[in-house]
Parts: C-alpha cells; sequence; structure tokens
C-alpha cells in the first residue's frame, strides 16, 4: 500500500507533527508499506530531507510562526494523486481544525483520524463543551471573552484556567490565581487564536483515555513535577511529568471514565481514534476537558503508551488507524 505521511502544518503544533511524523513513517515503513513524507509547508521530503528532519527533537517552548508552516492546498498537490491513504500526522491549526479534511474530501482521498465535521466540532472548544453539556457529559464552567473580571470572579471564581479557544498541547494555557493576572493571561492566549476562553480549574488527578474504534484503552494518569498544570513544557521536557499507564484507579472507578470517554468520543461525531483528557477532583467526580482528534504518535505521546498498557505495539497500531480510514472510505462509498 502507498502512503503519504502528511505532517508540518501552519500551527504551535509543528515539533509535535514532524515528530509524530518521524515515528509513523519509521513504523510503517517496518511493516512493508511504500511510504512518502510530506511536509505541509513545503511538500514531499527527499530522503535526506527526511533524515535531517526526522532528527530534530521537540524544544520546550512551541516554535513561533515561520514560512515553512504555510499550509498549501493539499489535496490538489502532485505528491498525493496516486497515494492509497493519507497518514495524517498533522496536529493544530489547519491541519486538525477541518479544514486539510475537507479538502481531502474534496478530492477523494482516505485518510486517517476523524472527519471534517468531528474535527472542527472538537477543535471549537467553546462549540465542544456546549455539545458535551447537552449530552449530559459534565465539563468545567466557562465563559469566552471578552467579560469583565468581575464576570469572572463571580461566575467562575480562582484559580481559573486561560487558554486559546481553538489550540493544542495547552499552548499559550495559563491557570490564574487571581484577577491582577488575568490580563496579562489573556494577552498570551490572544496570541495563538482569536478567542479566549476562562474556563474553571478544576484540582485533582489529571486522567486520559484513548479511543480506538469502538474501544476504549486503558486510562492514564499524568502527574506533572513542576506544578499543578500538564502544559507544553511538562509535555514535551524529559522528566517534567509521570506518566502512568494505566492509572492506579478502581475497577469502577476505570470503567465509570473509558465509558464517559467514549460518550465523549460519540457526542463530538468523532471517527477511528481520539484521546480524552479529564480531571478527577477530591471527591472522585469527573470533569471532561477536551477531546483530542489527531493525538501526538511521537515516541512519548500518550496514545501510544494507553495502546502498549493494551498489548497493541506502536506499528500495529499505526496499522490498525490506517485500516480503519480504508474502511471508513469503503463504507461511505457503498452508501
Amino acid at each position: 500500500m502507498k502512503i503519504a505521511v502528511l505532517f508540518g502544518g501552519d500551527g504551535a503544533e509543528r515539533d509535535v507533527s514532524v515528530a509524530s511524523a518521524a515515528q509513523v513513517v519509521e513504523a510503517l515503513r517496518a511493516r512493508g508499506h511504500d511510504l512518502i513524507a510530506v511536509d505541509a509547508g513545503r511538500g514531499r521530503l527527499t530522503p535526506a530531507d527526511e533524515r535531517k528532519l526526522f532528527a530534530r527533537r521537540i524544544d520546550r517552548l512551541p516554535p513561533g510562526r515561520t514560512a515553512a508552516m504555510d499550509l498549501p492546498a493539499v489535496a490538489a498537490t502532485s505528491d498525493l494523486h496516486d497515494v492509497d491513504l493519507v497518514f495524517l500526522a498533522l496536529h493544530g491549526g489547519s491541519g486538525e481544525n477541518g479544514t486539510v479534511q475537507s479538502l481531502l474530501d474534496l478530492a477523494g482521498i482516505a485518510y486517517t483520524g476523524s472527519g471534517r465535521l468531528g474535527s472542527a466540532l472538537a477543535w471549537d472548544k467553546d462549540v465542544a463543551k456546549r455539545l458535551l453539556r447537552a449530552a449530559g457529559i459534565p465539563t468545567p464552567d466557562w465563559l469566552m471573552a471578552p467579560v469583565d473580571e468581575s464576570a469572572v470572579e463571580a461566575e467562575i471564581g480562582y484559580p481559573v484556567i486561560v487558554k486559546p479557544n481553538g489550540q493544542g498541547s495547552t499552548v499559550g494555557l495559563t491557570l490564574v490565581e487571581s484577577a491582577r493576572e488575568l490580563s496579562q493571561a489573556v494577552n498570551v492566549a490572544a496570541r495563538s487564536d482569536t478567542e479566549v476562553m476562562f474556563e474553571r480549574y478544576v484540582p485533582g488527578r489529571e486522567l486520559t483515555v484513548g479511543i480506538l474504534g469502538e474501544t476504549a484503552l486503558p486510562v492514564g494518569e499524568i502527574v506533572p513535577s513542576a506544578g499543578p498544570v500538564f502544559d507544553y513544557t511538562a509535555k514535551y521536557t524529559t522528566g517534567a511529568a509521570e506518566e502512568i499507564f494505566p492509572a492506579d484507579l478502581t475497577t469502577a472507578q476505570t470503567r465509570r471514565i473509558q465509558a464517559l470517554a467514549l460518550e465523549v468520543h460519540r457526542a463530538l461525531k468523532l471517527d477511528d481514534y481520539s484521546r480524552v483528557d479529564f480531571r478527577m477532583d477530591p471527591d472522585g467526580g469527573l470533569w471532561c476537558l477536551e477531546a483530542n482528534t489527531l493525538p501526538g504518535l511521537s515516541s512519548g505521546s500518550l496514545l501510544p503508551q494507553a495502546a502498549a498498557a493494551s498489548g497493541i505495539t506502536f506499528p500495529e497500531l499505526c496499522e490498525r488507524l490506517c485500516a480503519a480510514a480504508l474502511e471508513r472510505r469503503g463504507a461511505r462509498a457503498g452508501s
């Protein structure tokens, strides 16, 4: 099978995307597939370019925007015209918000991950939380900017999470302890998106559940070493967080959070796979923070760890994602 691994993109998660692509390319080539690596900003890479780019490591801070991140009309590029499948190793921006999915749909090209609608719904955190509330799924209270500081304190209270409405990897996220810190946090979030969200901070445990098809994978727990928030630096700095699979939960707690993660996956109309993040408060209450439609696939990413905890190797995980994408295309063609 000829597969194009599409990565890079136009967002702050470009480094994460490159790291995911490096792992996916290696895994699928080892399984005997004909692989091409396509940087969404530069096109198909030569073997020499691949080696150079894939040798890079994720920096502890997200990259600034560069010309190399500009996203071309990927569905029209000659690099993709004869492939059987596009494996989306994009994270954030146009790669995860439904834009690339729409282009590939128009071109009739199969791709991994969720379709254009589910991608768009999950990417817009405000819309996603409205859908979760409508489905009866607990999610922390929130407000959207602009609002008065008094409204944030009265309706949400401190501490509060301030974050971009459309962004991943906790880029632009700040835990705000008091009103005097609010303005600066809004400025930080606004650098990443035109919409800013204020969300009630839920103390407790950080939990995550990977979804593969209609199956919830083992629950993971993330314990940051430098603070209560699993931010970008904690995610991509070695030793900055302990990631435990499976999490130390009772059987009843595990089943409850897995069932809730599947409800989130369905409520947001997601396909094939996702990763759903939660907080568990000190009373054992579960609160959905968000769903990731194209979760990281780098060597230290959470979804591959969850798959490994259930006995699924990384190459097998990649194969399953490819098979699900082709099956979804076949189902649509036959409907």
